[in-house]
């Protein structure tokens, strides 16, 4: 039993450890990802679930990619190579990049952080668009820069002119999610343009796109490495977790400047990429048949969504990406709950300051009609709730 004073007690407790913290630390909100399996099946006991919350490939890995890991395993008692000398060199092949332009790395999370903390200074300043990855707004708190959050459209698109605005001599890096997570929107290479106008000679504008691969054939998706070639102050992250399904070996890479990756390299931890990671990310490159797939399930995918959700009223604005974003028209959080009693995983827009959207992965043909089925079912079970 808590007494009054055992809490009064915890309370102190918890005060005096959080004094021994940094104040900008205090201040940082923590990542909230979205619900595993194995956690929706010991809050609910249910034996199965569809995850649609995390933007995560169904079709799971290449089989190259996994028959390539399992013989690094041999190999699990060495280090792996500090540069990623293959991979890089497997990246500047298929991008026609030189490699110096090529910085791989545990994940984008990993990358994100070495540009805040090699580039950021107190007084500098970080431009985002909200909703958007929470990660950038920490890279800027981490390095006691200041975050300004610019409103996106309401259609979900980036308010392109009033980040421009936003733009001082102090801002150091502007992040572009493009596409946008939670959203799905992208800008085009005209927008691009105008941002990289009034960008002062010290800062980058960095593009997210770790669903690029998904956004490549969208009607004026920008090339980044176009402008990267040219000089142009732009970084690009991408990543193996999403369209290459490798979401747990974490492993994605920067494009940029040769200048500004030689000093992340001397920033970021020495064998940051594992070795397992190292060798799956190179043959997932190589199967190109199984990122076409992904790709065909996707725009399939895409397609039942918008039909299932037409059915039911619901409007499902574009998305260049393997999600899509919609309102739902009463609360996501209850939504959701009522989704997950029905065995489907989605992830509410509340975490993401918009309390009746939800975000819904694409999966196969079957995974989107069980989900079809099932908010039908949700929302149906508001609406009785709500005339008792």
């Amino acid at each position: 039993m808590v007494t009054d004073a055992n809490r009064k007690t915890n309370e102190a407790t918890a005060a005096a450890e959080a004094s021994a913290v940094a104040e900008r630390i205090q201040s940082l909100a923590m990542y909230k990802p979205g619900k595993s399996v194995e956690q929706a099946q010991r809050e609910l006991g249910l034996g199965s679930f569809i995850k649609l919350a995390s933007n995560e490939n169904v079709l799971g890995p290449s089989p190259l990619a996994v028959d390539a890991i399992r013989r690094s395993t041999a190999e699990m008692h060495l280090y792996p190579d500090p540069d990623a000398f293959n991979l890089s060199s497997a990246l500047s092949r298929r991008l026609e990049l030189p490699r110096e332009a090529i910085l791989p790395g545990n994940g984008s999370d990993e990358l994100i952080h070495l540009l805040g903390v090699t580039l950021l200074e107190p007084g500098d300043e970080v431009i985002a668009g909200t909703p958007s990855f929470a990660r950038y707004q920490a890279a800027a708190v981490l390095n006691r820069a200041a975050f300004h959050a610019v409103d996106l459209l309401p259609d979900g698109r980036y308010d392109v002119p009033a980040m421009a605005r936003r733009v001082t001599a102090r801002t150091r890096l502007v992040f572009i999610a493009n596409p946008n997570n939670p959203t799905g929107r992208h800008i085009d290479s005209d927008e691009m343009e105008q941002l990289l106008a009034v960008m002062p000679p010290r800062a980058l504008l960095i593009l997210d796109e770790a669903y690029g691969e998904y956004a490549a054939e969208a009607p004026g998706f920008p090339d980044s490495r176009a402008w990267i070639r040219r000089g142009a102050g732009v970084v690009a992250l991408r990543t193996f977790s999403k369209a290459y399904g490798l979401a747990g070996l974490r492993v994605g890479y920067a494009l940029g400047p040769p200048t500004v990756l030689s000093w992340l390299r001397r920033v970021r931890e020495p064998f940051s990429v594992s070795l397992p990671a190292q060798s799956g990310a190179i043959a997932a490159l190589e199967d190109v048949e199984h990122l076409r797939r992904t790709l065909e399930m996707n725009r399939r995918g895409k397609q039942i969504v918008v039909q299932l959700l037409a059915a039911l009223g619901l409007e499902c604005p574009p998305s260049s990406a393997n999600f899509v974003w919609f309102d739902c028209g009463e609360s996501a959080d209850e939504v959701a709950r009522r989704l997950l009693q029905r065995g489907v995983i989605v992830r509410s827009g509340a975490h993401f300051g918009a309390p009746q959207h939800l975000r819904v992965t694409i999966g196969e043909e079957s995974h989107m009609q069980v989900f079809g089925a099932a908010l039908a079912a949700a929302l149906a079970a508001g609406r009785g709730a709500g005339a008792l």
